[in-house]
């Protein structure tokens, strides 16, 4: 019964004429019904409608292929990064020879991993100097501290680099190349004369260096391009 009172009530408003000397053209008459129609099929089924054209569906290989806005890398955007990685692994290795009396190393494999960030995405917010420097510092000390009160083993690993991801997620300084230093100092004996010196060595003394490199490659990458 609804049904036939809404549907009647539709078509008396088309049916119903308005004065005659407002109707231009039968046309505009068949236009006002037309408009009726279609005002009481969006209002009936506008919900339907909405939701189907907000859903988004995301094909899921989309988040197995490349960024398809960026731009495909100029010879110059891959070889100053490379040359980068290439003069800073080369010149902490150069400090290694310094340094072996003492049995340390500055080739740890976290500062492979802030050459990345650096050099190949330097914009990114893990390669922000606050972020990585605190996250340096922070994580290190979270690995020493762990040691202390744990001894070398996989409750001192694994609650290490749990205070390391909770440490950057307060301080809001996401820099993962950080949470590989905790665990490289449990594991590596050479390191646990340092104590908290590891805070500072050979991590964060490390990104100095690699900061500096940067840019010089940010310079050359903006000035000589090819």
């Amino acid at each position: 019964m609804g049904m036939q009172l809404r549907t009647g009530h539709l078509y008396n408003n088309i049916l119903t004429l308005p004065n005659p000397s407002s109707i231009t053209s039968f046309s505009s008459f068949l236009k006002r019904g037309s408009n009726l129609v279609g005002g009481e099929r969006r209002r009936r089924y506008g919900f339907r409608i909405a939701a189907s054209s907000n859903a988004t569906t995301t094909p899921f290989w989309d988040g197995w292929k490349p960024d398809k806005a960026s731009a495909s890398p100029s010879l110059s955007d891959i070889l100053w990064p490379s040359a980068g990685a290439f003069v800073a692994m080369a010149m902490l290795g150069k400090m290694d020879q310094m340094l072996a009396p003492k049995g340390i190393s500055m080739t740890i494999a976290p500062l492979g991993a802030v050459s990345a960030v650096l050099f190949a995405t330097p914009s990114s917010p893990a390669a922000r100097k606050y972020n990585m420097f605190v996250a340096q510092i922070g994580c290190a000390a979270m690995g020493v501290v762990a040691l202390s009160i744990f001894g070398p083993g996989w409750l001192a690993r694994s609650t290490a680099l749990a205070a390391s991801i909770a440490f950057m997620i307060f301080t809001r300084s996401a820099h993962p190349p950080a949470a590989s230093l905790p665990i490289l100092f449990i594991d590596g004996a050479k390191f646990h004369q340092l104590n908290f010196w590891y805070t500072l060595f050979p991590g964060a003394a490390g990104c100095v260096l690699l900061c500096l490199i940067q840019e010089l490659v940010s310079y050359f990458k903006d000035n000589f391009k090819f």
